[in-house]
């Protein structure tokens, strides 16, 4: 949290300066923007609208530089590098490290030869070395490198700015994400609303049960007390014929 809390200071930062200047210094600011080792995100800095004007004018290169570094690779930047000014070699680290996240986004195990081949890395220990130590100690990716099946297995990746072309499918998944978890709520709402009828009915079977239990105590307890009348009187009747029998003269 401490992390996103800097770099969104960082965003509010340049985009507080992008919006006052023009010309050469706002080329000069997106040098320093896309040079700096703790911003990965260039999207709101973009939409500036002082930036818009530099299309067109001797520092439209500066424009075209923001945008690869919003939206795209190292390997973009080779392919296009005749259009392009020259990077500086901190913005070739940046660059790099963005198309590592980049990959991330859709393969959770990058494989060696891909990566070299998209970093333009010519041997393992390179690769490895830059994985880990402008990656991985950049906070912008955890892993593990497995130099047995040779790739990097991605745990944790940052997200970079969203593509236009990206807009409308992440659109789609956060409603179908937002429909799943409306159906999820309902689901829980309704389990919850039959714990509770089962709960009552628990409960009223409990009563009657313990209804019917202290019926069947009154019942005996009657039943024996009665009983109990039954043979005192018995005890009595017999006892009185004896002494009838005492006392009758004897003939």
């Amino acid at each position: 949290m401490d992390i996103e809390r800097k770099h969104a200071e960082l965003i509010d930062l340049f985009v507080k300066q992008a919006a006052v200047l023009d010309g050469p210094a706002l080329a000069g600011l997106v040098l320093e923007v896309t040079s700096h080792p703790s911003l990965f995100a260039f999207s709101e800095i973009l939409s500036v609208p002082n930036l818009a004007k530099l299309e067109g004018t001797q520092y439209s290169s500066s424009l075209d530089v923001l945008r690869l570094f919003a939206y795209g690779t190292w390997g973009d930047y080779r392919s296009n590098a005749g259009s392009l000014p020259a990077l500086s070699s901190d913005q070739v680290r940046k660059l790099k490290q963005l198309s590592v996240l980049t990959l991330a986004e859709t393969n959770k195990v990058l494989r060696y030869n891909q990566l070299m081949q998209e970093l333009d890395v010519s041997n393992v220990r390179e690769l490895e070395d830059f994985l880990i130590n402008e990656c991985m100690y950049a906070g912008i990716v955890r892993g593990k490198l497995d130099q047995l099946r040779t790739c990097f297995e991605v745990q944790f990746a940052a997200g970079r700015d969203l593509r236009p072309e990206q807009l409308n499918n992440m659109i789609q998944t956060l409603s179908n994400w937002l429909d799943t978890s409306d159906n999820l709520l309902y689901l829980i709402q309704e389990k919850i609303k039959w714990a509770d009828t089962m709960s009552e009915a628990t409960k009223k079977h409990r009563k009657e049960i313990e209804d019917k239990v202290e019926e069947v105590k009154k019942s005996l307890k009657a039943d024996m007390d009665l009983r109990g009348h039954e043979d005192m009187f018995s005890e009595h009747g017999g006892l009185m014929d004896y002494e009838e029998d005492r006392i009758r003269p004897k003939r």
